[in-house]
């Protein structure tokens, strides 16, 4: 396991979720705009590897979607889906670089809340496994809840994915006590699981505004960001969404190794 200094110094990842330009070509029907054609400039932009989300409904990114996305490119795709056999079936079947296991319900506009590890290790442990003998690393979508980093642990996933949709929520009512508080919840389970031997990944609602504290965690190596970078699209174009984004938290990640280097210095002083 890496220490939190060499983690500090590492260069934090980018994951970007296509899901909504999905959404937007389904509301009209036909090929446009591409999911893959925008997974390409992602990556031209600075991603370094693409989440696409397989609902059961299908509501936005489909079959084909998914096979495309494996078949053309160069970097690791991430595939977020329900425990379902159906969703086992089709992973070890396409085998793509890493799956995220969330929890979903038909009615929701999109993931809300963790998934209960703790409450399903039965059924999740032999599941993960059979993943892993396909070769697929597996995070787990979960709120930053020491029992639940525990559980995931416990089933052997080897990564979560820190949902940190209560945070930004915190950020955009603005500074006061729960945001200090849900931040401190992401970096108090980021240092958990990290210790736990678990990568840290954080990912949901985070945007321009509110990604730098997150990014600042020196546990977290990899951020999933989506609906927000389709949204600035609209006026920016992918690219430019992408691009600022990668300028963000990279400045986030340089900030903490600056304050890391200080800190050791002064550490040193008599």
């Amino acid at each position: 396991m890496k220490s939190r200094q060499s983690l500090t110094g590492s260069r934090i990842r980018l994951g970007v979720n296509i899901d909504h330009i999905a959404t937007l070509r389904n509301a009209r029907g036909g090929r446009r705009p591409d999911p893959l054609r925008a997974a390409r400039l992602a990556v031209e932009a600075g991603a370094d590897n693409i989440t696409a989300h397989l609902r059961e409904d299908r509501r936005h990114i489909r079959d084909a979607d998914v096979e495309a996305l494996m078949a053309s490119l160069d970097v690791p795709l991430n595939l977020e889906m329900a425990v379902t056999p159906e969703m086992l079936a089709i992973a070890t079947g396409l085998r793509p670089h890493a799956c995220c296991l969330v929890p979903e319900r038909r009615q929701e506009l999109t993931t809300e809340g963790g998934l209960d590890v703790a409450g399903q290790t039965a059924a999740l442990q032999p599941f993960i496994a059979e993943l892993q003998r396909a070769g697929i690393q597996v995070a787990l979508f979960i709120d930053p809840d020491p029992q639940q980093i525990d559980a995931a642990r416990a089933v052997e996933a080897d990564a979560i994915e820190l949902h940190t949709g209560t945070y930004c929520e915190a950020a955009t009512a603005g500074a006061g006590p729960a945001l200090h508080r849900e931040l401190a919840r992401l970096e108090e389970a980021a240092r958990l699981a990290a210790a736990s031997g678990l990568e840290v990944h954080a990912g949901h609602g985070l945007d321009l505004e509110n990604v730098g504290a997150v990014a600042a965690i020196a546990e977290i190596v990899e951020l999933n960001i989506g609906h927000f970078l389709v949204a600035e699209a609209l006026f920016l174009g992918l690219g430019e969404s992408v691009r600022h984004m990668r300028a963000a938290i990279d400045g986030a990640r340089a900030s903490l190794r600056q304050s890391d280097t200080a800190a050791s210095v002064g550490g040193g002083r008599p």
